[in-house]
């Protein structure tokens, strides 16, 4: 299975994309601002906690977390991050360099209060092992 996070907006805070289930859209997605400087190290440009993590294919697994649960979905090897899952939240500030899923999305790129529980839920229904996730920019 693969998942295709495209990242469409990337914003002065935050960072909105769509999230794709073989190549089908699913919700949208928010993460932390792209700071990634292709090229450099990732300590040369990351934010603690404030920075989306680099493009890139990570493969995927279902980790019990102390903080989101059991069967929570973690991105494995990411470089210059840990612990990078998708949960469910509506802010930057709930983010912490991982990603956030929604139905729906405010003007300002929140995910709507109401909607990211049941897209997460609905998310961990579909995704099967083996998975893997393709995160782009645009013009990437």
């Amino acid at each position: 299975m693969e998942l295709t996070l495209l990242r469409t907006k990337l914003r002065e805070e935050l960072t909105n994309g769509q999230l794709y289930i073989d190549g089908n859209y699913f919700c949208f997605t928010l993460e932390d601002k792209v700071r990634e400087v292709v090229g450099k190290p990732v300590s040369d440009w990351k934010v603690q906690n404030a920075t989306a993590i680099p493009v890139g294919v990570y493969d995927m697994v279902l980790e019990n977390s102390p903080r989101f649960g059991i069967a929570t979905l973690t991105l494995k090897d990411v470089p210059g991050f840990t612990k990078i899952r998708i949960h469910s939240g509506n802010s930057p500030t709930d983010t912490e360099g991982c990603i956030i899923v929604g139905y729906r999305l405010s003007a300002t790129g929140i995910i709507i209060p109401g909607t990211t529980r049941t897209c997460l839920a609905d998310l961990k229904k579909l995704v099967t092992m083996p998975c893997i996730i393709r995160i782009t920019n645009p013009l990437n």
